[in-house]
């Protein structure tokens, strides 16, 4: 949502630190806001019987259970229930516009188009390596597709280079090979 409709914002925004401030302390708060709906609610801790309690003497039978007193605790949480606000807030669903072209974000910074092939090769060789079992070469090449996955041509990239590899049932990876493949998932997400 950030990208797609406050763009003019922040190109607006980028000379005056006063307004870019306060925008960054909005998207905290909305942020904090959707990590955290409900304020904390506090716990409470039940002790652990010591060892060897249940071997006291001074043990009383559970008392019986009054049946009538029962129900009529169960009554009252049922109508306080059915009283109180839903405990989970309704999931909104809505589709976010992708927002501007790539072309659009990228017109400021001329010589990105120019990088983006070479990171886009870079993301297929390494993934290619690893697949390859070409361990040393995927290290080295890492570190670059790591920084290469804050673009979104390379975050496609390599979604479209693991599919490619899981059809052509080369997808049994040992244990190197699969921290390399989720490590780069990882900062995809990310």
């Amino acid at each position: 949502q950030l990208v797609a409709y406050e763009v003019k914002r922040m190109r607006a925004e980028e000379g005056n630190k006063q307004k870019i401030l306060r925008h960054i302390k909005e998207l905290a708060e909305k942020l904090y806001k959707n990590e955290n709906p409900y304020p904390a609610v506090t716990m409470h801790k039940v002790q652990k019987p010591t060892e060897g309690c249940h071997l006291r003497l001074h043990q009383k039978p559970f008392p019986r259970l009054d049946e009538g007193t029962v129900q009529w605790i169960i009554d009252q949480a049922t109508a306080k229930l059915q009283t109180a606000p839903p405990a989970v807030k309704a999931e909104k669903k809505c589709m976010v516009p992708s927002g501007p072209p790539i072309a659009a974000i990228l017109e400021r910074n001329g010589n990105a188009l120019a990088n983006s092939a070479r990171r886009l090769e870079v993301v297929r060789n390494c993934i290619s390596y690893v697949f390859e079992n070409k361990m040393l070469e995927a290290k080295k090449l890492f570190p670059a597709v790591l920084r290469a996955m804050k673009g979104r041509a390379a975050r496609h990239c390599l979604t479209q280079e693991l599919n490619l590899h899981v059809q052509q049932n080369r997808a049994v990876l040992d244990h190197q090979q699969f921290d390399f493949i989720i490590r780069m998932m990882n900062c995809c997400l990310q």
